[in-house]
């Protein structure tokens, strides 16, 4: 008997609108907690989601029924509506277009998922520009296409 058996681990990384520090201390926990129970709502197992005060990171294993593209969206859509409907901000709530999403080998989950554990000690040193370039070198992208 055949069996389907995927196991597709994805980075993803999106920004606030204009990269704007929307999610401040007091409410970046509940907002992480939130993206990940819309990732598991859309049938991806969370390992990790966490950020800074101007965009999130989030290493999750794709629903194979889905996807990547509308993951994301849904994600995206769900939470912004869910801040703004929680009145968390005192102003209105949106996530820049676009995102960036790199896959993941079992042999790097470990690093990656440290990696996002730690975003406030690499951003005192390294921008999210920065950061993002380094990525798009590390899996052979062009970064001349950052915004």
């Amino acid at each position: 008997m055949i069996h389907t058996q995927p196991c597709i681990w994805v980075h993803a990384v999106w920004s606030t609108r204009e990269r704007r520090p929307f999610i401040e201390p007091a409410v970046e926990k509940a907002i992480y907690q939130y993206l990940a129970s819309q990732l598991e709502e859309a049938g991806c197992m969370v390992r990790i989601v966490n950020g800074m005060e101007d965009h999130v990171h989030c290493l999750f294993r794709q629903n194979p029924m889905l996807s990547v593209s509308d993951t994301i969206k849904r994600v995206k859509s769900t939470s912004s509506n869910w801040i703004n409907h929680q009145r968390m901000l005192p102003e209105k709530f949106g996530w820049q277009k676009g995102y960036a999403v790199y896959s993941v080998g079992s042999s790097g989950l470990e690093w990656i998922q440290h990696y996002i554990m730690e975003q406030k000690v690499h951003h005192r040193h390294k921008t999210y520009r920065e950061e993002m370039a380094h990525f798009m070198r590390m899996h052979g992208m062009d970064d001349e296409v950052l915004v």
